[in-house]
């Protein structure tokens, strides 16, 4: 599949950061013009002030202008003083507008203000004057009223008093009203309280009279002059008053347009902030839309790769699963005639040959041995790769382990003058915990490479202590050393420090790639330091553990139980080579078995029959170990006296719990060993805390071998006939299965399939044929689709035929 590189984290990193971008620009923007909006809000406010004053100050003008004029027509003294009140107050009111007035010219404005209001008060002072002169008018009039009453009643009496017109009457009537005044004119009555004559009363009444007459025409003429200057004053306070109003106005009017100019600055400020919001959302939608664009387009294409990348892995690892049986296949094949020309070649090196035949002989020897370690690199780097490595946690001697690798390599190439110098430090000498195999196969590569690699000179080999966690082994030589940009090709794969290598010393390039895997493993590490053309040295560091069981002990509890006594075993296994190996085991023990492969056999025999332990399969046809169980408890008159029962299960599904509940003792897990066997019927006769046993399901342990009959031997006692023996009933058993296995699968009868794999797995698993065992495993669990079925059964039967093979040359 064609390698490309995904950019989508990268684009979901730019649309956060634009996102990102335009909140903050958005953020800014919106912020410096909240600012400037409350600051216009401030304004408008403090104009809303301003105007309220002024119109207050409208009011109180209004209200001191009624009070003049109640002043001028009253002319009352405490009507001029409520107006000087309000005046004042009006005052105040100015001097407080003044201090919150922004402009000069209103300033001075409100000055003009308080000026008209100054002259508008002594004008109406002046009118107030004027006012009082016209009351002595008045006063010289009523002197003049009362002069000319009592003239009326002092002289004589005359026609206009009886008359308005009297010229206008006729001569009759006029002579009749005159002859009728003269009457009255003569018998009017003396005062005789009255000390005047007549003459001085009418001379006094006519002079005064025309004293008074002179005084009211002069007071006439200054009532005129006093009317033009009040109407002069009059004008005066109206132009004052409407001057005042003007000012006023003026200043309202300004300050309107303020606030009418902050209002528009305001509307503005909003109507930015609106455009501001609705460009960052319609930006904010079409970055959003093209990223999201660019993200769908990106993930589609990510599962498109994903589906090609499972497709391709899978792929892989059918090849690399093909490639490691292929290696596992290959390797096995190649080992077999290999140990058989190596022994040969050694035969045929031992016996009477001239020096050509010799050398013949050399370079068969030679050339085998070059690929016996090449398959063993490819066994070793295959299983590596695979993960399925073992490692071992076992005591052993660091000096043996060093010293015996150490000196198996220098036989080797004891025609090269190289001096071995071995330092162990003494804190080693104790045994320690560890693998011993894989210290060793990585010193034997290590080691052979410094004699592979050094003509002359020396190769230096130290252990010692690096602290209480850890020890560390160098291995230095004086060979042709590695160029330092080429010391890191050393650890790769199927890599050589240069080109010349190979063709001169030869080799895969996978030794110290291997060690370096294995240390890693181990949980250490491989360093090296190399001079070109002066030598190199490789640095192992790997875990301490020193061992501090006793050795006694344990080499008795690794053997078999040593007991006198003679117990009898009901065995029950539906598996016929199984249950003949338990048997076997306990047989050598010199105990009586009594072997069934059906649970209700043995539980219609055992009911009458006396015994000491059973040992029995769980999965079995017909009637599981539980319900055997569950039955024996139940038989009445029968010889079960709740004696041991030990469970043998390939089960990984039920905890222990549910095996003690049903009333087993414990369990052991297959495949097993007869070590394992013995050690539990150990543990159950000496009333002994059996171990902790888990049950559920591990991760197998894959060996790059084919099989393993070491555990089979174990419970043949390395009898090689019985070995045979059962092998061949192993292969005939599982030929026969495998029969019946492919009918039902033809069926699609999955109880059957499970079945069958069930009774057939634990064979296969207790020689370690685990690719096999890990098909019967899937078929016995129901882990697989039907399509898959009879892909299955081909894989099971090709490799079942290639084990088959394998097994046959081992007993031939």
């Amino acid at each position: 599949m064609e390698s490309k590189k995904s950019y989508m984290p990268i684009k979901v990193l730019f649309s956060y950061i634009a996102l990102l971008g335009l909140v903050v620009t958005v953020g800014w923007f919106l912020y410096s013009e909240n600012v400037v909006y409350n600051k216009l809000e401030d304004k408008i406010a403090h104009e809303k002030t301003k105007i309220l004053r002024v119109s207050k100050l409208f009011s109180n003008v209004y209200k001191t202008e009624s009070l003049a004029r109640k002043t001028i027509q009253t002319n009352s003294e405490s009507d001029f003083k409520s107006y000087l009140n309000e005046t004042d107050s009006l005052k105040a009111r100015i001097d407080t507008l003044k201090q919150i007035v922004t402009t000069e010219y209103q300033k001075v404005l409100l000055d003009s203000v308080t000026y008209f209001l100054s002259e508008k008060t002594e004008n109406i002072r002046q009118l107030k004057t004027i006012k009082n002169k016209a009351d002595d008018e008045v006063s010289v009039n009523t002197a003049i009223d009362e002069i000319t009453k009592m003239e009326f009643k002092l002289r004589k009496l005359e026609l206009q008093d009886f008359t308005q017109n009297p010229n206008d009457l006729g001569s009759y009537q006029r002579n009749v009203l005159q002859k009728y005044v003269d009457y009255l004119n003569q018998n009017i009555p003396d005062d005789s309280t009255n000390t005047l004559s007549k003459q001085a009363s009418d001379s006094i009444l006519a002079n005064s009279k025309k004293l008074l007459n002179n005084v009211k025409l002069k007071a006439e003429k200054k009532k005129e002059s006093l009317n033009f200057e009040e109407n002069k004053l009059l004008k005066n306070e109206i132009a004052i008053s409407e001057q005042l109003r003007k000012v006023l106005r003026i200043i309202e009017r300004e300050i309107i347009i303020n606030s009418i100019k902050n209002n528009s600055l305001k509307e503005k400020s909003l109507k930015k902030v609106n455009d501001i919001v609705t460009a960052s959302a319609i930006a904010g939608l079409i970055l959003t839309l093209f990223f999201s664009v660019l993200i769908v387009s990106d993930y589609s294409k990510s599962n498109l790769y994903k589906k090609q990348l499972e497709i391709a892995n899978f792929k892989t690892k059918n090849l690399l699963k093909s490639r490691e049986q292929l290696i596992s296949t290959v390797s096995h094949d190649l080992k077999t005639p290999l140990s058989t020309i190596v022994g040969y070649t050694e035969l045929l090196n031992n016996s009477d040959v001239n020096p050509k035949q010799s050398y013949f002989v050399k370079n068969i020897k030679n050339s085998s041995e070059y690929i016996t370690q090449l398959v063993q690199d490819l066994l070793d780097f295959s299983q590596i790769e695979a993960g399925k490595i073992t490692i071992e946690k076992v005591p052993f001697s660091m000096p043996e382990i060093v010293n015996d690798t150490a000196k198996n390599i220098q036989t080797v190439y004891k025609n090269k003058n190289i001096d071995l110098i071995i330092n162990i430090d003494d804190k080693l000498n104790s045994k320690i915990v560890g693998d011993p195999f894989r210290l060793k196969q990585i010193l034997t590569n290590i080691i052979g490479n410094a004699y592979k690699f050094t003509e002359k000179g020396f190769i230096k080999i130290s252990a010692y202590s690096a602290d209480n966690n850890s020890f560390v082994i160098t291995i230095e030589d004086s060979g042709i050393g590695i160029e330092k940009e080429n010391q890191k090709l050393v650890f790769e794969e199927f890599a050589q420090a240069n080109e010349n290598i190979e063709k001169k010393y030869g080799g895969t390039g996978l030794g110290l790639s291997i060690c370096q895997k294995i240390i890693s493993i181990l949980g250490g590490s491989l360093q090296l330091e190399s001079t070109y053309g002066k030598g190199s040295t490789f640095e192992i560091t790997l875990p301490l553990l020193f061992d501090t069981s006793d050795n006694s002990v344990s080499e008795t509890k690794t053997t078999t139980f040593v007991n006198n006594n003679t117990y009898t075993f009901i065995v029950i296994d539906d598996d016929i080579n199984l249950l003949n190996l338990t048997s076997g085991v306990l047989k050598q023990e010199k105990h009586q078995v009594l072997s069934f492969d059906r649970a209700a056999k043995a539980l219609e025999v055992i009911i009458q029959t006396p015994f000491d332990f059973i040992i029995t399969d769980i999965q079995m046809p017909e009637m599981d170990g539980f319900m055997f169980v569950e039955n024996l408890r139940k038989a009445k008159n029968s010889t079960y006296k709740n004696q041991p029962i030990i469970a043998l299960t390939g089960r990984t599904d039920l905890d222990f719990s549910v095996y003690t509940e049903a009333g087993f003792t414990t369990v052991i897990k297959k495949p097993y060993s007869p070590k394992v066997l013995l050690e539990t019927i150990h543990h159950i006769i000496e009333n002994e805390a059996i171990p902790s046993i888990n049950i559920q399901d591990d991760e197998e342990v894959l060996s790059s071998k084919l099989y393993s009959l070491d555990t089979l031997k174990e419970f043949l006692g390395n009898d090689t006939v019985a070995l045979h023996d059962v092998i061949r009933s192993f292969i005939d058993s599982t030929k026969e299965n495998l029969v019946f296995m492919k009918k039902a699968i033809a069926e699609r009868n999955i109880a059957e399939i499970n079945a069958i794999a069930h009774r057939i797995a634990p064979m296969f698993k207790q020689i370690q044929a685990n690719e096999i065992g890990k098909i019967l495993k899937d078929l016995e669990r129901n882990e697989f689709e039907n399509d898959d079925l009879d892909n299955m059964y081909d894989s099971l039967k090709t490799q079942t035929k290639v084990l088959f093979k394998s097994l046959k040359q081992e007993i031939a």
